[in-house]
């Protein structure tokens, strides 16, 4: 008996010890200073940039927005930090930022070797080519000798290294680690092609001087599910930023827009019901408002309203949703049960 006593207490201790270590220091301190502090791409149009005014806009932003309205109710507590490509993720590891939500593509390495918990996938992507139209090129395996433009440490310089040994053939890269300087470059004609995810070499291709003198190959090299991310070690603040975006993609399953959310309310659904806290349970499990979801929704709008607004086909992108549709659509886009 004394030793069924024994083994109790320490499962006891054991489980409080695991609840201290995971007890929220992120989300507290997040709390305590009244914003969050979200590490962004700067110089994406479409994701994250800076308008004529200052005004931060894009859908990574609108992430990053989401996940303030979860905590504070209110999409402006959040301050936005420009990061390159090789400042990221020791921004997040250093405190620097709570959350990086900065067009981050999830890998084993990254989630494991980096100590980093990336969340639910708010763009699915793949690494293309932009070119100039002059060059008369319709595929990337006519690209043998061209100069490439790419971003150090990412997985698009090992991807496109991979592609041009795959496929036999040489290429010299000119490596840059600011994004708009990468641009620039390209634009002044020191490569011959720059490459990156698609999205964001359609986000280049819509500030160019001349949009129209630029195409994007057809070829997509490989995989790139961006999603956002935060440290190890905080499991309630991880689960809020997931739910952030998962709430964004379930409301457009559910047909809740931030314009219909109120009338949507009033639903007797006991499905909407708990989605939108009229019916409580989720807020407290997450240690939020019960009305977080809803805040969300009326405040910076679901997936669909989020993509269109940023990137769809009425933008300068002119993005299809394409993988980025909802599964009923034919995309991956699938939010588990509120409940």
């Amino acid at each position: 008996m004394k030793l069924v006593k024994l083994i109790a207490v320490a499962v006891c201790l054991s489980m409080l010890m695991f609840g201290f270590a995971h007890a929220g220091k992120d989300l507290d301190a997040v709390k305590k200073k009244g914003y969050i502090q979200a590490g962004v791409n700067g110089g994406v149009f479409g994701f994250g940039m800076p308008d004529a005014k200052g005004v931060w806009k894009g859908l990574d932003v609108d992430t990053a927005r989401a996940v303030a309205t979860a905590i504070f109710g209110d999409p402006n507590k959040v301050k936005f930090t420009p990061l390159t490509a090789q400042q990221r993720f020791t921004a997040l590891q250093s405190g620097e930022i709570d959350v990086l939500t900065r067009n981050a593509t999830r890998t084993l390495s990254r989630d494991t070797q980096l100590g980093l918990n990336f969340v639910t996938v708010n763009y699915y992507d793949g690494q293309g080519f932009l070119i100039p139209k002059k060059l008369g090129v319709k595929s990337a395996k006519e690209l043998d000798g061209a100069t490439v433009c790419v971003l150090p440490g990412t997985t698009t310089e090992q991807s496109v290294s991979d592609f041009f040994r795959n496929n036999k053939m040489k290429m010299n890269p000119v490596v840059i680690e600011s994004t708009s300087e990468l641009a620039k470059t390209f634009f002044a004609g020191r490569c011959d092609v720059l490459t990156s995810d698609a999205s964001q070499l359609a986000g280049t291709r819509a500030v160019a001087p001349n949009p129209k003198d630029y195409v994007l190959l057809p070829e997509i090299i490989s995989k790139e599910p961006l999603a956002p991310a935060v440290r190890h070690g905080d499991d309630q603040f991880r689960d809020i930023v997931d739910f952030a975006v998962l709430a964004m993609i379930n409301a457009e399953e559910l047909g809740i827009t931030s314009k219909n959310v109120d009338e949507m309310a009033k639903s007797k659904d006991p499905v909407i019901m708990r989605f939108l806290g009229t019916s409580p349970g989720n807020g407290k499990s997450l240690g939020l408002d019960e009305k977080w979801a809803y805040n969300i929704i009326k405040m910076v709008g679901n997936y669909g309203e989020v993509f269109e607004r940023n990137v769809g086909v009425n933008t300068k992108l002119g993005l299809e949703r394409g993988l980025n549709a909802l599964w009923t659509d034919g995309g991956l886009m699938y939010s588990p049960p509120f409940k």
